[in-house]
């Protein structure tokens, strides 16, 4: 009789679409794309991720022709993260979706020199509401730029969450 192991192996190569499993994982893990910016929640008052807090990145300077900030919207996940944006900036009639990636430092000129102001707003009131803590930060926001010179770099930006205190770094 087959043990457990080998039963599991053979459930995973019969659901497999490629004859070698392990390879088929290994891709798919890795050629998920990253959004070029991203965060993570830690809640330190309990030494866990902090997952479901709603997280709004604005960009306030867009490039041509958009006029107002554009905002993204995200959820993090169960560890703690944010795997993608969903554009909630209302669209103009008859023009395609924003991705975040078409607006994340495209050859433009500003005011600002093609530097980029965004900002990271982290709704913890309800996080805290829902594990029956009190907070004196119901919204944490954190804004930063990004330079032109920056072009192509990964921008990612770890809060650590408690219900009387926060920080921020840039990450890698």
């Amino acid at each position: 009789m087959p043990s457990a192991i080998q039963r599991i192996q053979a459930l995973s190569n019969h659901l497999s679409t490629s004859p070698n499993p392990s390879i088929t994982a290994k891709t798919t893990m890795s050629s998920e794309k990253k959004p070029p910016i991203t965060c993570h929640v830690l809640d330190t008052s309990i030494g866990k991720p902090a997952k479901d807090i709603p997280v709004t990145l604005t960009l306030h300077n867009p490039p041509s022709p958009h006029t107002t900030p554009l905002l993204f919207t995200s959820t993090t996940n169960p560890d703690g993260r944010i795997a993608s944006w969903s554009l909630s900036t209302p669209s103009t009639p008859f023009t395609e979706p924003v991705a975040l990636e078409s607006v994340f430092l495209p050859l433009h000129s500003s005011e600002e020199g093609g530097h980029q102001r965004y900002s990271l707003t982290f709704d913890t009131e309800k996080y805290f509401d829902q594990r029956g803590v009190e907070t004196f930060f119901p919204e944490i926001q954190v804004k930063f730029v990004v330079r032109e010179t920056q072009r192509g770099e990964h921008f990612h930006v770890p809060v650590l969450v408690g219900g009387f205190g926060w920080s921020t770094y840039r990450g890698s």
